[in-house]
């Protein structure tokens, strides 16, 4: 189940082995979330330990949470506020000077419109890309399967369910395009 759910395919999420990757994530992120401000070598420590890659000059201000921290790629000089909630069934990749507002979540679980298969357990998951450069007001919501393009902003509350061009402000539920960022 566990090479299912990488690849994007109907996965089980009470398989074993998934289970035990939730788990050890859960406890890094409450190392990470009980540490300090005092503490910035300790938490890089941990995000190193929990995400995929994280670059140079990024910083997570706790609380955070993520279903396994492993398909997480964070680019450099990126800033995420207090709540952001990163569920990475599948990949979730962020550019490099993105901005992230408070309580901001980015979701990559998707789920089986049949309810039989629902009520089996069987899930899925599309990857979410942000480019460089942008910015995702406080509380903003991204869909699965979801691109970003770089220098976007995102209006604070947006849900974002469709990929959004380069260069431009979206806003709203569902987000649209209200003009160019220039």
């Amino acid at each position: 189940m566990y090479e299912r759910m990488l690849a994007g395919d109907l996965y089980v999420a009470l398989d074993p082995q998934i289970e035990a990757a939730g788990l050890e994530s859960m406890q890094l992120q409450d190392r990470y979330n009980s540490t300090g401000a005092e503490q910035a070598e300790l938490r890089r420590s941990l995000l190193e330990e929990l995400l995929g890659s994280i670059g140079e000059g990024t910083t997570i201000r706790p609380p955070f949470r993520c279903d396994y921290g492993s398909s997480i790629s964070i680019g450099s000089w990126c800033f995420a506020n207090f709540g952001l909630v990163a569920l990475d069934v599948a990949a979730i990749t962020i550019g490099d000077h993105v901005q992230i507002g408070p309580n901001v979540q980015l979701l990559t679980p998707t789920h089986p419109i049949d309810p039989d298969l629902r009520r089996a357990g069987w899930e899925a998951a599309e990857p979410i890309t942000i480019g460089d450069n942008v910015w995702l007001g406080g509380g903003a919501i991204v869909l699965p399967g979801v691109e970003i393009g770089a220098d976007t902003v995102v209006g604070a509350g947006a849900v974002v369910s469709r990929d959004l061009p380069a260069g431009v402000v979206a806003v709203g539920n569902p987000a649209r395009v209200v003009r160019d960022v220039r």
